[in-house]
């Protein structure tokens, strides 16, 4: 929780601060997706190759 009375200048660099960590959570995020997408898809692919 932020401080009552912060100037200007504190405000930015907090909100640049939490932005850059959204930034980075953002990003881990992504990256599990893609390793989740990526297992499925190969997945599917063994699936099929067993199927043929």
């Amino acid at each position: 929780m932020r401080p009552k009375s912060l100037n200007f200048e504190q405000l930015v660099n907090d909100n640049r601060q939490e932005l850059l960590n959204d930034e980075e959570s953002i990003s881990r995020i992504e990256m599990r997706l893609e390793k989740k997408q990526e297992a499925l898809v190969f997945k599917q692919r063994k699936e099929l190759e067993y199927k043929s």
